[in-house]
């Protein structure tokens, strides 16, 4: 079986030296998909973004953490901090979220308000993911899935990295994605068959990934990335190397790896 592709950058939106970074890289490199944050200070431009690169595959990265609620704080209480971010102890809020069917509601109100932004963007929705994975809690992975497929959006990505493609790929992920998997098959979504990126989040060199390219094994493999132009901006992850991402999917030798290999976004990649 050929080893199909799909290189994706997450946090499309979150900020100008983000969105430079993903337009450089399709257009000068080998990236084939990204991941809007639709509440984010960047937003608009990236939509702008992807109107002009029609065959950037853009789908909608989730954000119930570490970012900024599409709905006013005071609607979504349980969900939010003080200054009107979400909370970031992700632990505390899934209790929450586990035990209060207020913070459900208010959970599926977000949810449906982030697909009904991505929807007025106008740009066809190619896949769903969740900012730091957030999709793997059972309780959001469940509202969102289902809410997903009634808008007819029909992938996803599930972060499960083989340890034997990638060294230091995580374990304990193993349950949740199996239980992830469940509940796609059950909506009706598809989604890769491996991704890569967890275990070098952040630090993604091009040496990497031109390591890693000639091994894929056949199916559909998901790269992701984080690239931008420089760190230092609000939302910026400590330690990143953005730079340094955005340099590997610019790098000749991955250029030369990719080479006679089918790549595109998920829906092209999955058939979906």
């Amino acid at each position: 079986m050929t080893p199909r592709l799909i290189l994706n950058a997450d946090d499309l939106g979150l900020s100008p030296q983000v969105n430079a970074a993903i337009e450089q890289a399709h257009r000068e490199g080998v990236l084939t998909a990204a991941s809007l944050m639709v509440g984010e200070p960047a937003a608009a431009e990236g939509v702008e973004l992807a109107r002009r690169n029609p065959r950037l595959a853009v789908g909608l990265h989730l954000t119930l953490t570490d970012g900024t609620p599409t709905l006013p704080p005071e609607r979504i209480p349980a969900l939010v901090q003080a200054n009107g971010r979400f909370r970031d102890d992700m632990a505390g809020l899934g209790l929450t979220l586990a035990t209060s069917r207020a913070a459900r509601a208010q959970l599926a109100a977000e949810i449906r308000a982030q697909l009904d932004a991505f929807a007025a963007t106008g740009l066809a929705c190619d896949h769903i993911n969740a900012h730091k994975h957030y999709h793997l809690h059972p309780v959001i992975a469940a509202i969102a899935l289902r809410l997903a497929a009634a808008r007819g959006i029909p992938t996803l990505r599930i972060p499960w990295e083989p340890p034997a493609l990638v060294p230091g790929a995580p374990r304990g992920l193993w349950p949740m994605t199996r239980w992830l998997r469940f509940l796609a098959r059950r909506h009706g979504l598809q989604a890769p068959d491996r991704v890569v990126g967890l275990a070098w989040s952040g630090a993604f060199t091009a040496a990497r990934l031109a390591s890693v390219l000639p091994r894929l094994p056949g199916g559909v493999t998901e790269i992701y990335l984080h690239p931008a132009t420089a760190g230092g901006f609000p939302g910026a992850a400590p330690g990143y190397a953005y730079a340094e991402e955005l340099a590997a999917l610019l790098d000749p030798c991955v250029r030369a790896a990719c080479a006679g290999l089918p790549r595109g976004g998920y829906r092209e990649m999955l058939g979906a």
